[in-house]
Order: structure tokens, then sequence, then C-alpha cells
């Protein structure tokens, strides 16, 4: 999937879901609103432009987590392989 230009609609005539403030949010706070989002279009009733907007913004809430996921990851691994070198005995 090719990604938008911030200034460009995501379909011509419609407008853009604001995401401006998504990569300064904790873990907690994305996944709240991922999970309220989702909860909006599971619902039904939204409009075809705002179930557009929603599902924009859910996808950047989706990928935020995803990168918190991934460094606390990342950061587990490090971890891990330092106790092991510090587990090991010297040879």
């Amino acid at each position: 999937m090719t990604e938008n230009p911030a200034d460009q609609p995501a379909v011509q005539g419609f407008s853009s879901a604001d995401v401006s403030d998504v990569q300064s949010m904790s873990y907690e706070q994305a996944r709240t609103e991922l999970i309220q989002t989702v909860e909006r279009l599971e619902a039904g009733g939204a409009g075809l432009e705002e179930s557009l907007a929603l599902w924009e913004r859910g996808e950047a809430l989706a990928r935020r987590c995803e990168a918190w996921l991934d460094g606390a990851r990342a950061r587990l691994e490090e971890v891990r392989a330092q106790t092991q070198q510090s587990d090991q005995p010297d040879a």
C-alpha cells in the first residue's frame, strides 16, 4: 500500500484524517484510541467520508502501537543478550 502525502486526500474529493498527533502518543493512548476507533467502525452508522477518516486514523494508530511494541521487543532482546553474556563463565 502506498502512502499518501499529508496534504493529499486518500480519495479525490474526500478530506484526510488528522493524524498529526499520533506520533507523540504513548502506547496506551494509541491503543485506547485504536480500540475506540474500531468500535465506531464496527458499529456502523458513519457516512463514507467519516468512515474513511476513521480508517486512516486507525491505520496510523495501529502503526504507532506496532512501533512501540517493536521498540519494546528490541529492548527486551538487548537485555536478554546482556544477561546471557553475564551468565556465561569466563573461558
